[in-house]
């Protein structure tokens, strides 16, 4: 595998149909609800690489992906997952169009393989693509 495969793949090119690769998306609010803390909270969260959020389609705010949260709680692994790749220099819309990007040679969506708890191989994946 080439340095070249661990960048987001050309079909997660950030201009891509974000919104319908993530699917089902929630305000700030509900995330708040959600993860039962307040929408302060959350929006530390974001601040803070904690939880990702990005603009779904025009006019629509700032939302997050709902699959980032399961059983009350950030998907394990996806805090770190979000410092790494922010620290790579990739931006929440290059992050999120990855996580929910199929990818054959996991396979499935990074962001299901976390759900799954196969997060391994995701992560390992993050760390290459935030070092080249």
């Amino acid at each position: 595998m080439s340095d070249d495969d661990l960048r987001v793949p050309a079909s997660a090119d950030p201009n891509a149909d974000l919104d319908a690769l993530v699917g089902e998306w929630w305000d700030w609010k509900q995330t708040a609800e959600a993860l039962g803390v307040t929408v302060s909270r959350v929006r530390t969260w974001i601040r803070e690489h904690q939880l990702a959020a990005a603009v779904p389609r025009p006019k629509a705010g700032q939302q997050v992906p709902a699959a980032l949260v399961m059983d009350g709680e950030i998907v394990k692994g996806v805090p770190g997952l979000l410092t790494l790749l922010h620290d790579g220099h990739y931006d929440d819309l290059e992050i999120l169009t990855w996580l929910f990007t199929d990818d054959e040679t996991l396979p499935g969506r990074p962001i299901d393989a976390l759900r799954e708890n196969r997060g391994s191989e995701v992560k390992r994946r993050a760390q290459a693509m935030a070092l080249s």
